[in-house]
């Protein structure tokens, strides 16, 4: 990171009310190393180009600890973190949480037991599984305080892949973009089977970008029922609707 990335990191977190200390600077700074180095090797990011791994991966995952219930949350699932997002960025700002990622890919968890180690990241677990076999283990179905994710895929689906994660009462963290109204039209049903409700949503501007976010609030009000997620693949071939 260059002097002009680093202050860009640092007004960035600021517009988010989010302040930097000197270590998470450089842990975020070695990050993108790392997001560099690998890049060239295995396909982690479509974006390559470092001011833009700054704006809409760093900044842009940052987004999801806004609304205020975040702060509660002690125990946090990234779910389809992919090359770490937003689990990584989140775990930087937040130490004193407990963090696990879970990826249905090997090769991306390989990089983040590097990140992990490189970072000296306590309390972040890595998990290889895809959502439907995770949320069935005892060790992770309903043990979560929250969820977030930046997976795409329509809301209907990725609510069946994250609800059953989370404890009763607990939250899910979602960025939708600009068809979010028509997505939760979509999803009443999967809310209603699911015990959730839609608590909040925020509009969120991403720093130094035009990338607009709509971030919804998602409360799970009662335990989700044994027959949920259903087999691999069924919840994004058949999702619920109405």
């Amino acid at each position: 990171m260059n002097d002009i990335q680093k202050q860009r990191m640092i007004q960035g977190m600021e517009k988010l009310n989010l302040n930097l200390e000197v270590n998470q600077l450089i842990q975020f700074e070695q990050y993108l190393d790392l997001l560099n180095e690998w890049n060239k090797k295995m396909n982690l990011t479509a974006i390559k180009d470092p001011d833009e791994m700054i704006t809409h991966h760093f900044l842009d995952s940052a987004t999801c600890s806004l609304h205020p219930s975040y702060n509660d949350c002690k125990k946090i699932l990234d779910l389809g973190t992919g090359a770490g997002f937003p689990g990584i960025p989140l775990k930087i700002l937040f130490p004193e949480q407990y963090f696990t990622l879970m990826d249905s890919l090997k090769k991306r968890l390989t990089f983040l037991e590097v990140v992990k180690q490189s970072l000296n990241l306590d309390n972040l677990e890595l998990i290889h599984a895809r959502a439907e076999e995770g949320a069935r283990k005892n060790e992770y179905r309903e043990q979560f305080d929250a969820v977030v994710s930046r997976a795409v895929a329509s809301l209907p689906t990725l609510l069946e892949y994250t609800i059953p994660f989370i404890k009763v009462n607990g939250w899910f963290f979602c960025q939708k973009g600009p068809l979010w109204k028509e997505e939760i039209e979509d999803a009443k049903k999967a809310m209603q089977v699911l015990s959730v409700k839609l608590e909040d949503s925020m509009e969120v501007k991403v720093p130094f970008t035009d990338l607009n976010h709509q971030l919804l609030v998602f409360r799970k009000t009662a335990a989700t029922q044994k027959t949920y997620p259903r087999k691999a693949g069924t919840p994004s071939k058949k999702p619920i609707m109405n």
